[in-house]
């Protein structure tokens, strides 16, 4: 055992054994501990806005600047984090996408994720052109209940353990205001990255401080929106 280290125990999901395995394995440690050691640190250091006091490692170097001033090479962990949340933000889509298929597949609604708005910035040729996506003005999805009424909602997923209400842009914010005015059913699909998604009417996230004293709101909170799930797996978003 290396001077200054202490044994510890800890228990995890299987989930989280095989990501601490993955981030060990990329960026060339021995043992998940070392990955462990690393995040508890880097948490440390976002709490205290960047600075650290901490004493280093052996064989490290003391420091007391912040640590974004000196831009390092990019930290495999990091990337990985990255690439995790992305995959996770993917999976929460289709598996809303699946629900609706489930609606419409049932005659109950036709409900379409509303298209990236898109602009093209020069053009190559045999229908090829490079673009970028512009700031996302319309709610991501949008379609019809049977028997006549719209439905609008928003669908935001997080890893952490709270969801943010500024995650809806001013601009959605306004279109789902529109929208509940003219009378169709508006919400926000929140999901965790526990698993559990909530439901939660436009009015209620609209009015978060109201609802919950603060502008987020934590999946404890949010119970009494949860969305429950079919015999065959299927979100029922639209019961």
């Amino acid at each position: 055992m290396r001077k200054g280290t202490k044994r510890i125990t800890v228990v995890v999901t299987a989930q989280s054994y095989y990501h601490l395995r993955h981030l060990a394995d990329m960026a060339g440690y021995n043992s998940i501990g070392r990955v462990i050691d690393k995040l508890v640190r880097e948490h440390q250091l976002a709490m205290r806005g960047g600075y650290t006091t901490e004493k280093p490692n052996e064989g490290e170097r003391p420091c007391r600047e912040r640590t974004d001033r000196h831009p390092t090479k990019k930290d495999p962990m990091k990337q990985y984090q990255g690439a995790v949340s992305r995959a996770q933000g993917k999976h929460f889509e289709e598996y809303i996408d699946l629900s609706l298929r489930y609606y419409e597949q049932r005659g109950e609604a036709v409900v379409e994720k509303t298209p990236e708005p898109m602009r093209p910035t020069k053009d190559l040729g045999n229908g090829k052109f490079i673009a970028y996506y512009e700031k996302a003005a319309q709610p991501d999805y949008k379609g019809t209940l049977k028997g006549g009424r719209a439905v609008v909602f928003e669908a935001k997923y997080t890893h952490s353990s709270q969801m943010e209400q500024s995650r809806v842009t001013r601009e959605q914010a306004a279109r789902l205001d529109d929208h509940l005015a003219a009378g169709a059913m508006c919400f926000v699909v929140a999901g965790f990255g526990n698993g559990d998604v909530f439901r939660i009417p436009w009015e209620v996230w609209r009015d978060m401080k109201t609802h919950f004293g603060h502008k987020y709101a934590t999946p404890e909170e949010l119970e009494a929106y949860k969305v429950p799930l079919g015999r065959n797996g299927v979100l029922l978003l639209l019961d």
